[in-house]
């Protein structure tokens, strides 16, 4: 089954170079192209497209215009967009990331066209066909129904674990909209700190940090070399960097390095995960959420094998199943949760098990 993709960019340049990208690829047809966001919604019932890819900025209608309406419309239509790399393209693309878009792609900025294409082209391939496996399962899930109601939260034995002293999430696809919906949820003297890993590039972290701690009732930001992990605070990995946590002095600070790719992901959930581990052990509560590939898994084993509690997002709702799926398989987890219902999970697990 191909996945029909509608090229949308107001730049004659861009229109062909992603129609070249996506020419003759197993399982991508290209059904057309439009040069802004209105040609593009009236060519949608015509073309019958699955995946939009979506440029941000647009003459009579933009990219977040036409996400927007599909919202409005109830329209399910996927989008990719293509961002730029500059804090206006990272503040945008949050935002198109919270009104439903998949993922995105960073326009080419490669020292030379053909290295700049290679990057777009590898990038732009591995989403689509994210998109296609995503699509494809969820229409299995909704034939066969895996799961009803009832079995959405499943939970295991809690009476034996510690009580956290830090919450540890990993998230990639999907994640600020995600983000945005369950950590509002989460009260201002929520009692000890949390450490996110958001698959991100640089710009994009701070934007994201930027507009939760607008939304949300505790503070957010994106983590600093050497600041102290302190109750009640948010701390965001920044794009393109590893993060970590180390002692100091009895305290507890954060370390931001430029070690190597894990998982061809910078930041790396599994990087903060083992030192979590070090440092916090079993009174750790790690979070996995919707996202891509398998980040995080081997950080869950090994908090697991410290006594930590772990937490993971449903198939149901996750805009990915993959990231969560890796602990579920491995039956590591202790609460699996539909998105609605993850903040209120965290504020039990936080509360329940005696220190040991």
């Amino acid at each position: 089954m191909s996945v029909k993709v509608l090229i949308v960019d107001d730049t004659v340049v861009y229109r062909k170079i992603v129609s070249d990208i996506l020419a003759n690829q197993a399982g991508i047809e290209v059904v057309g192209t439009a040069a802004n966001g209105k040609i593009a919604l009236q060519k949608i019932d015509q073309l019958k497209p699955d995946l939009l890819t979506l440029d941000m900025e647009m003459p009579e209608m933009d990219g977040l215009d036409v996400l927007k309406k599909l919202q409005q419309d109830n329209n399910p239509i996927g989008a990719i967009m293509l961002s730029s790399f500059t804090s206006k393209g990272a503040e945008t693309t949050i935002a198109a990331l919270k009104h439903g878009a998949f993922d995105f792609v960073l326009k080419p900025s490669g020292t030379t066209i053909d290295e700049s294409v290679s990057i777009l082209r590898d990038d732009l391939i591995f989403k689509i066909r994210a998109f296609a496996d995503t699509k494809l399962s969820n229409i299995i899930a909704r034939k066969t129904q895996i799961r009803t109601i009832d079995q959405r939260v499943k939970k295991l034995d809690l009476l034996s674990r510690s009580c956290p002293k830090v919450v540890a999430i990993g998230i990639s696809t999907g994640g600020p909209k995600a983000l945005t919906a369950m950590l509002p949820e989460l009260p201002g003297d929520f009692p000890i700190p949390i450490l996110i890993v958001q698959h991100m590039p640089p710009m994009f972290t701070k934007s994201l940090a930027d507009d939760l701690d607008r939304k949300c009732k505790m503070s957010v930001s994106e983590a600093a070399e050497g600041e102290s992990v302190l109750p009640g605070h948010i701390y965001i990995a920044p794009g393109g960097r590893q993060m970590k946590v180390k002692q100091n002095n009895g305290n507890v600070v954060i370390c931001i390095t430029d070690d190597p790719p894990e998982n061809n992901c910078k930041p790396a959930v599994d990087y903060l995960f083992r030192s979590v581990s070090m440092v916090y052990g079993k009174e750790t509560l790690a979070v996995i959420m919707t996202g891509m590939g398998t980040d995080g898994t081997l950080g869950c084993k090994l908090l697991k094998r410290k006594g930590a509690s772990i937490l993971t997002q449903d198939e149901e709702t996750s805009v990915v199943y993959g990231m969560p799926k890796g602990p579920a398989e491995a039956g590591i987890v202790d609460v699996v949760s539909p998105l609605n219902c993850i903040a209120e999970e965290i504020m039990k697990l936080i509360t329940q098990g005696s220190a040991v």
